[in-house]
């Protein structure tokens, strides 16, 4: 009985693509597109984790730039002047890669409402403020779009970074619009300054808890009752060492969903040792989790 309405449920939440026609998310309501469901890997065939949030038919919010995830929007068929921010998980060359793309690309479109850029700030590394400095600012990698960092920006708007710690136990939310909400708790992601997001809108909640090893056991509360859950699926059961302190593993990810009662669980990031492993990785997470369960992929969309 527990498979069945598992099935059911993935019939509910299926995602609209289509080989023979561009991916497409409905019309109405919130749904969560998978730009890239790959990791750093050069030979996995798909984007680095990045994903868009679309309401009623516009992409409201893009959670990391990942590499490919540039065309990945394109392919989406999302309006790059809809977006209300940019937010970021952590500021790893795969999480963050492809910001200077969708910059530089953006002078193309009619934005004229200022961006906000979040993401993590303090601990040992860089923090966002620092990191688009270095990357566009006027001394930075590609001072030629420093001024999207001013207001006479050639692009018609201009980007509006905001740092959000990445330390300590606190839940962040200072950001939001009448359309949703924001939150922002830091997690334990070896020491790469991180940040799981949470979105409330419609009456509905997404978490887009990233790369995280719970060791601050802080996933189960910050992701009570979502809907849908998105967590990095990059280590198979077996991971030990270092890669336990970056990643959860699927018995994890099974016990923190069951713990937080989410609704639907999609796993990203997917590297090449979990690709093949999907029966052991849903045999573990499933002993622990009777909710739907969702391997992702580059473009899938899923409505709540």
């Amino acid at each position: 009985m527990r498979h069945w309405k598992i099935f059911a449920a993935l019939l509910l939440c299926a995602p609209l693509t289509f080989a023979s026609e561009a991916p497409y998310c409905g019309d109405e309501g919130v749904w969560v597109q998978i730009l890239g469901a790959g990791g750093p890997e050069l030979h996995d065939g798909a984007a680095g984790p990045s994903y868009l949030l679309w309401i009623d038919n516009q992409a409201r919010l893009l959670i990391d730039a990942a590499p490919g995830a540039s065309a990945r929007f394109d392919e989406a068929g999302a309006a790059f002047e809809d977006l209300d921010a940019i937010v970021f998980s952590q500021l790893s060359a795969n999480h963050a890669g492809d910001l200077p793309a969708f910059i530089d690309g953006s002078r193309f479109h009619s934005r004229t409402r200022s961006l906000p850029v979040l993401g993590p700030e303090g601990g040992s590394s860089i923090g966002i403020s620092a990191f688009v400095e270095r990357l566009i600012g006027p001394d930075g990698a590609y001072p030629e779009l420093a001024d999207f960092l001013t207001v006479k920006s050639r692009g018609g708007y201009r980007l509006s970074v905001r740092g959000v710690p990445a330390t300590g136990r606190r839940r962040w939310a200072r950001f939001g619009n009448e359309d949703l909400q924001l939150a922002a708790v830091p997690v334990h992601h070896g020491s790469v300054p991180t940040l799981a997001w949470r979105v409330e809108t419609q009456g509905l909640s997404v978490v887009f808890a990233g790369d995280f090893s719970n060791r601050k056991n802080v996933m189960a509360e910050f992701a009570a009752d979502a809907d849908a859950l998105v967590v990095s699926h990059a280590e198979p059961e077996h991971a030990r060492g270092e890669a336990r302190d970056r990643h959860v593993t699927p018995s994890q990810i099974g016990r923190i969903a069951e713990q937080a009662a989410a609704r639907m669980v999609i796993l990203g990031h997917r590297m090449n040792r979990t690709r093949g492993r999907e029966s052991q990785s849903r045999e573990a997470i499933e002993a622990q989790y009777s909710g739907a369960l969702i391997f992702a992929d580059d473009l899938e969309c899923w409505g709540l």
